[in-house]
């Protein structure tokens, strides 16, 4: 039996800053995800993409953002459960919770913050009959590494901002990226369709448009991919490539935390956020992308915002009797479990004769 202060169900972004919160609270976290390591989305889907909304970061790539996270969080010493799923919960007469996970692994903990973020992810697939024989064989349904596609020709299908966002990023280490999206208009932000538009205009992309992939070809890897022109049927052909990457979207689901009894909505968590983003059953958190309530907007920085008010809630569950007082980083420094301390600057007191 794995025992700890907060429970925390899901190692992304959200997840690993409310380590880093309770520690400084000396509450004691221990994490579990399905993924084999930590990090979430970041990890798992796109690694090497750049992000430019984290405060204090003009651009800072996924893996990194996740590799900074784990740094910061070292010194407090959470514990993690990897590569297995929370199953089954059971509520104690103290009204602490014992979390079992798919592989039988317990954990027992008087608060449980659920982080994982939209759940688990499954592609959303094109209606190609014999697109499941090149899948990683030429078919992928993500970028983890751009680097895989250099000097390759790549086919991308989509009009959201994935399909967008890769094919800029790519057509600087391609040899040859060709977008492919059913529609003259895209879904995704008008700045990256301006881009894309340039990239068109100087040889970097080529855009075809209404258009839809129909069919894959090829041995033991890909080979080419067959293109319908919506518009006119009579110009459809096929085109050689290397790699085919259809880009719609990802089918996130809760898996087993969806029959734990908490409140639903739109496939997430609804909780309270005029406090602490409590959810209807006490002593269970929801934080992050996984949540919802009004005005909720999925961004990094809110679910690092959620995280901070959730802990501060934890420790008055777990210490009910005990007064707090919020002390800044910057003026009380950060003291980890492990006994290393970061000072903050001492103060310099001027006299004036």
């Amino acid at each position: 039996m794995i025992k700890t202060d907060i429970l925390i169900i899901g190692a992304g972004p959200t997840g690993l800053f409310a380590v880093f919160e309770a520690g400084l609270l000396k509450l004691k976290c221990h994490i579990i995800d399905a993924l084999p390591q930590p990090g979430g989305q970041l990890s798992e889907l796109y690694p090497k993409k750049p992000i430019y909304d984290i405060p204090g970061f003009p651009e800072v790539k996924a893996g990194q953002l996740v590799d900074n996270l784990m740094e910061q969080i070292k010194s407090f010493q959470p514990g993690f459960t990897l590569g297995e799923k929370a199953q089954d919960i059971e509520k104690q007469e103290d009204g602490s919770f014992i979390v079992t996970t798919d592989q039988g692994t317990k954990h027992h903990a008087p608060i449980i913050a659920i982080a994982g973020g939209l759940g688990s992810f499954v592609p959303r697939k094109p209606p190609i009959a014999n697109l499941s024989l090149f899948e990683n064989k030429g078919v992928h349904y993500m970028v983890k590494d751009p680097e895989k596609f250099r000097d390759k020709s790549v086919v991308i299908s989509g009009g959201g901002d994935s399909a967008l966002d890769w094919s800029i990023y790519l057509a600087d280490i391609a040899s040859e990226v060709t977008l492919v999206h059913r529609r003259n208009e895209f879904r995704g932000a008008l700045e990256s369709v301006d881009r894309v538009k340039e990239l068109k205009d100087i040889g970097k992309i080529k855009l075809i448009t209404p258009a839809e992939i129909v069919d894959v070809h090829g041995g033991e890897q890909l080979e080419s991919v067959s293109i319908r022109m919506n518009n006119n049927p009579e110009e459809d052909f096929e085109l050689d490539t290397d790699y085919f990457i259809p880009l719609f979207g990802l089918s996130p689901k809760l898996g087993p935390i969806a029959d734990w009894g908490l409140e639903i909505e739109k496939n997430a968590i609804k909780v309270d956020n005029t406090l602490d983003y409590q959810t209807n059953i006490p002593g269970i958190y929801a934080i992050g992308d996984v949540n919802i309530y009004p005005g909720k907007l999925k961004l990094i920085l809110c679910g690092f915002h959620e995280a901070t008010l959730m802990c501060q809630s934890a420790f008055r569950r777990i210490h009910p009797n005990k007064r707090y007082v919020m002390k800044y980083t910057t003026v009380g420094g950060v003291t980890g479990f492990d006994g290393t301390r970061k000072e903050a600057p001492k103060a310099v007191v001027r006299t004036i004769d």
